[in-house]
This record gives structure tokens, C-alpha cells and sequence, in this order.
């Protein structure tokens, strides 16, 4: 080199640094490109979704003899594959009986409800409660956002998996409680035909955003603040029940003190020594895709009041049906809230007002409860009476 002409040199020495600080980059593609290929060649099973394990070995290390939550907690259990994973779901009750179906909350799987279901099947309804993707025993999809969209279809696959028709016009109630309300009020607006009635127990969705603390803003941001698998893990420990932590159904939020807490109140009557918090704890052990589920639907608007549009269409819908030409479904145009007097998630007087100003007052039947957000759990007779009431002066 030492005949070249200096800009030569130069020229030669600035393409031996690009060779060094590409290398690196190269290396990273090779790993990505070998990645990609590797992932092609896996089967779809493992590419779209975490399954749910429910084998025996997800309860080492509990206290308990058998798991909080049995996968035969209740009658008619079954599990049926879809494109988006397995789904667990109970159905029993008369076959002729008018049909409920149950859509439990964030935290807890479908036996949160079990109560309301056995209540609902000894007065003759026939009852269908499932557990939502990635939770209790359902998988979760791995490649989509838990939103409206999701929850929906899930809805409509859990239909179809029944051997009665719960399809056709009024053909069923829904119960949504706390996020299960956002996702009959999403499945309501678009299906609102299928529906004989909609009852809402403390429902998310008109959660106010100024109740999220500035930690919570981070944990639940998408932004790439921390990397993502640190936020998973500091969302976990968020979740893990323990005496003095906030509530594990929307965390941040804490109950007051002379209330029992969220996670203190007994799953069922037949249960007493299983608490919310117990089934929260075997989630985070017994169900791969519970804490990235948990975190995504944080992040749609089916939790906080980020957007109104599912509840604005719904409005329409229920508008519809208070006319002289009344479409089909949803008789009377009409939807039963029941909220909860020291509800500290569900804001009792805020859901009811933001529910009314959205809805319309003319469209909503609003009753009040004592208690807190737990009600659909440790009150499930009075809001089925509730409910029942509002049924039968559809």
C-alpha cells in the first residue's frame, strides 16, 4: 500500500472499517434469517398459541391437595380446539331452559361465576360460562392482541361449540362481570339480534383513566420505555397476591380498609378456604399465557375509558329497538347495570353517569348493591334476582 496514492489508501481503509462494523450486523441477520426458517419448519400449533398446561404437575408447590380450580369444577366441562387454541367451557342445566351465557372478569377464570351458574340452573335457565384465552384452562393466542375483536369471535366460537342451538334470534342472556361487561357490550353492539337481554355487573370499559397511577401508565404502555420481557416481569410481581396489595383484578386499585379485599373473598360457597387471590396465584403458575394476556387487554380500551365507540354503537342498537318497527333482540332497547356501593375499581356513581350519558338514561336500568367489586362472587343470588327481574319485564 505504501505505492497507492493517498486517497486510495484512504479509500481502502475506510472499506476495511464498514467490513469490521458490518460484520456484527451481518452475524444478527444470519441469526434472524436462520430464526425465521427454523420457526417456518415448527407447526402452527407452536407458532399461534401458549397452551394452557393443566396437567398436575402445574400444582407443585401449592398448599392445596387438589388445584383451587379442578378442571371439572362444575358439570358439562369440555375443551374443543380452535385456530386460536383450546377453550375450556361448562355448560349444563335444562335443555329446553331459557339460555344464560356468563363472561367472567380480568383476573379470575369462570369459577368466579360458579355460583351465579349453579344459582341460574336450580331456577331452570340453561347456563354456558367459559374461561376467556389465557385464562383457567383456555390457551392464549400468541400472534394477536387480546381486544374487543378477539374476545368476541371467542364468544361466537363457544356457541358453536355447544350441541344446542344458541344461534338465531333472541336466542340467549348475557351476564358480563367487570371485563366480561366491555365484552358483552362489544359483542352486543355487533350481535345485538342474538341477544334476549345484557346485564352488566360492575363492567369495565368506562373505568376512568384518571384512576391509572403514573407506575401503571408504564407497566401497561406499549412504548419500548423498558424492554418488554422486564415489563412482563414486573407485571407479574404486580399480580402476586399478598397481604397489603392492590387488587389483583385491575392492580393499582386498593379496596378500602374496612372492606374484605378483592383477593381475600372466597371463589364459592362450596369453596370457603379458596380465595380470589389463591386462583390468581395458580394462574401465574398453572397458565403460560396469563400474565401476557392480562397485560394486552390492559392495553385495549375493554378495561379504561380510552374510546367510547363499542358502547356509542350499542346506543344505536338499543335506540333501534325502543322504535315502532322494532328490530329484533334486545326487547325494550334496554340494558340492566348493577353496580357496587364500595366498588373502588368500578366507581359506582361514575359508571352509572358515564353509562347514561353514552347509552342514554332512557336506555339503562341502573341498581345498586352494597358491597364492593367482588359482588357478582359473594352476592350471585341477589344480582341473578336482579337480573332475573329485568328478564321478565322485557
Amino acid at each position: 500500500m505504501d505505492g497507492c496514492p493517498s486517497f486510495v489508501k484512504l479509500w481502502i481503509q475506510l472499506a476495511l472499517v464498514i467490513t469490521v462494523l458490518s460484520a456484527p450486523v451481518c452475524v444478527a441477520l444470519y441469526i434472524q434469517i436462520r430464526s425465521s426458517l427454523e420457526d417456518i419448519q415448527q407447526t402452527p400449533e407452536e407458532l399461534t398459541f401458549t397452551p394452557a398446561r393443566a396437567e398436575p404437575a402445574a400444582q407443585e408447590g401449592q398448599i392445596f391437595s387438589k388445584p383451587v380450580y379442578p378442571i371439572d369444577a362444575f358439570p358439562g366441562n369440555r375443551q374443543f380446539k380452535t385456530v386460536y387454541g383450546t377453550i375450556h367451557v361448562f355448560e349444563w342445566g335444562p335443555e329446553d331452559g331459557e339460555k344464560v351465557l356468563l363472561v367472567h372478569g380480568l383476573g379470575t377464570p369462570c369459577i368466579a361465576l360458579g355460583d351465579m351458574a349453579k344459582e341460574l340452573v336450580r331456577k331452570g335457565y340453561r347456563v354456558m360460562i367459559y374461561d376467556l384465552f389465557g385464562r383457567g384452562y383456555s390457551d392464549a393466542p400468541n400472534d394477536l392482541v387480546f381486544d374487543a375483536r378477539l374476545y368476541t369471535t371467542q364468544i361466537l366460537l363457544v356457541l358453536c361449540s355447544s350441541p344446542l342451538s344458541w344461534t338465531g334470534t333472541s336466542a340467549f342472556h348475557i351476564i358480563g362481570f367487570s371485563l366480561g361487561g366491555s365484552i358483552a357490550v362489544a359483542f352486543a353492539a355487533y350481535h345485538a339480534t342474538m341477544l334476549r337481554s345484557i346485564t352488566l355487573v360492575c363492567p369495565g370499559g368506562l373505568i376512568r383513566t384518571s384512576h391509572m397511577r403514573p407506575l401503571d401508565r408504564v407497566l401497561y404502555s406499549s412504548a419500548m420505555i423498558i424492554p418488554e420481557w422486564l415489563r412482563l416481569k414486573l407485571f407479574r410481581a404486580s399480580l402476586e397476591p399478598r397481604n397489603g396489595a392492590a387488587c389483583a383484578d385491575v392492580p393499582g386499585e386498593k379496596e378500602d380498609e374496612d372492606d374484605l379485599a378483592f383477593d381475600d373473598v372466597p371463589i364459592a360457597e362450596d369453596r370457603p378456604h379458596v380465595t380470589v387471590g389463591d386462583v390468581i396465584r395458580w394462574q401465574l403458575g398453572a397458565n403460560a399465557g396469563f400474565v401476557r394476556s392480562y397485560l394486552s387487554t390492559l392495553r385495549s380500551a375493554l378495561v379504561y375509558r380510552r374510546h367510547d365507540r363499542m358502547w356509542r354503537i350499542l346506543a344505536d342498537e338499543l335506540a333501534r329497538r325502543r322504535t315502532a318497527d322494532a328490530l329484533p333482540g334486545l326487547p325494550g332497547g334496554k340494558v340492566c347495570l348493577i353496580v357496587a356501593e364500595r366498588d373502588v375499581i368500578v366507581v359506582g356513581d361514575e359508571c352509572a353517569t358515564d353509562a347514561g350519558e353514552i347509552l342514554g338514561t332512557e336506555a339503562v336500568e341502573i341498581h345498586v348493591l352494597g358491597g364492593g367489586h367482588e359482588i357478582a362472587i359473594s352476592r350471585a343470588r341477589d344480582v341473578n334476582s336482579i337480573a332475573m327481574e329485568f328478564w321478565n319485564r322485557l
